[in-house]
């Protein structure tokens, strides 16, 4: 008899948790060793990105642990491109997973102004 194959939203290796950086994020439940590829954050459909669970609760890094990269589908999956997490490096158990966002900014989403105020009140 066959083991049916369940969909697991996250590998086991990570989880989610209240973060430092913005309110939940993922994870290491263990150690993981660089270049792990952790599966499918986001996928292209026509003109519109979804995400997936693991890309939903990933937070921005300006120093990543992990990265995505773009695979192209094959002709078989309803989507032209989907992006993967993989890690930049060996992750210890407890770490968070960071990635550099790229598609959207950053300061926009957390409302962050992208200016510097100076002392004589004005701003650059």
């Amino acid at each position: 008899m066959e083991k049916e194959i369940m969909y697991k939203p996250l590998p086991e290796s990570v989880t989610i948790k209240p973060s430092g950086i913005h309110n939940l994020g993922l994870f290491a439940d263990q150690d993981i060793k660089q270049a792990t590829n952790l599966g499918m954050t986001h996928f292209k459909v026509e003109d519109k990105i979804f995400r997936t669970p693991l890309g939903g609760f990933i937070n921005h890094s300006n120093t990543p642990n992990c990265e995505k990269i773009e695979l192209h589908a094959d002709s078989q999956e309803p989507f032209k491109k989907k992006w993967n997490l993989i890690t930049r490096q060996n992750i210890k158990e407890g770490e968070e997973l960071t990635v550099r966002y790229t598609f959207y900014n950053i300061n926009d989403e957390l409302n962050i102004k992208n200016t510097i105020s100076f002392k004589d009140g004005t701003e650059r």
